[in-house]
């Protein structure tokens, strides 16, 4: 019989999307015969996956998960907004985010971690279920927040059910106190960082390419003044203080008073905010227009 290697097994898994044991089972079923394994998993309803594996999966739920001192929030993405309705896929999500508490935000670590109930790790449960459910699924991507005192608060924002929707935010807020004070903050500063969008805590963690990206397009502007070298200086170090007030939390006004800016609200509260995650459903997937002539034509092989 031949020898069913690890190469061999990852070659299998690469061509059908099937769960590395499937994979191994196949092989060993077919004497190490790759193709005939494919067939064999084609056959189980295994290798279903594959075939859908190319979809583009832009809908899906952004779920999240606490625990003391630290929350978790993963974004796992289907083909249709339908899908997202499915208990069972609502399911998936939620104990996604349950295991990232544990394991962290590596989607390594989270596709090789056991999935509760099964005898299958998660990245073998998404195949299951893509292979079930009939369409392209994906982890995208997932984070962790921790703090060492106060507490990790989680938002999502219109939840189709709790911990479950479109738009998850995580924010730690550091501080000694009482814990229910410290989580109702904490998700009124979720609400803020949903509604307000920042792109970074504090100026020190602005991105320093996107900076220089604003930076250019201000100094072009202001050159378009004819005003001298001195006087345009002045003008776009002005208007980098207004980028700030636009994508640092901290420099943001609050959104539930609209004068407050962020980090007076958290000095006034005697907190510090650490960190904050926000995720989007979908944000930065392109989607494919649809073409319904197009659509119509291939069908019918024009």
């Amino acid at each position: 019989m031949a020898a069913i290697t690890a190469a061999l097994v990852k070659d299998l898994r690469e061509k059908t999307g099937a769960g590395m044991m499937d994979c191994k089972k196949a092989l060993t079923e077919n004497d190490g015969d790759i193709e005939q394994a494919v067939d064999w998993l084609r056959k189980k309803g295994l290798a279903a996956a594959a075939k859908k594996s190319g979809r583009i999966a832009a809908e899906g739920l952004v779920g999240v998960a606490s625990a003391p001192l630290k929350a978790a929030v993963v974004e796992v993405n289907a083909e249709t907004d339908f899908v997202a309705r499915n208990e069972t896929f609502q399911h998936f999500v939620a104990s996604v985010a349950e295991i990232a508490l544990t394991v962290g935000g590596d989607l390594d670590a989270i596709n090789a971690a056991p999935f509760p109930g099964e005898s299958r790790t998660v990245a073998e449960q998404l195949t299951h279920l893509v292979a079930t459910i009939g369409e392209n699924m994906t982890i995208r991507r997932a984070a962790v927040l921790s703090v060492t005192e106060g507490a990790v608060a989680t938002y999502v924002h219109q939840p189709l059910k709790p911990g479950l929707g479109k738009i998850g935010v995580l924010a730690a807020v550091q501080a000694p106190g009482e814990l229910d004070a410290l989580i109702t903050l904490g998700r009124q500063v979720g609400m803020h960082v949903a509604a307000a969008k920042p792109e970074a805590l504090d100026i020190d963690a602005v991105d320093p390419a996107a900076l220089e990206r604003e930076r250019a397009i201000l100094v072009d502007q202001a050159r378009q003044s004819g005003k001298p070298d001195a006087i345009i200086e002045k003008m776009v170090e002005g208007r980098i203080r207004k980028y700030y007030e636009e994508v640092v939390l901290l420099e943001q006004v609050w959104v539930h008073d609209g004068e407050s800016r962020v980090r007076a609200v958290a000095k006034k509260a005697g907190v510090t905010l650490t960190g904050f995650v926000r995720y989007a459903l979908g944000e930065g997937i392109e989607k494919p227009k649809d073409d319904f002539a197009a659509e119509v034509a291939a069908t019918a092989g024009v």
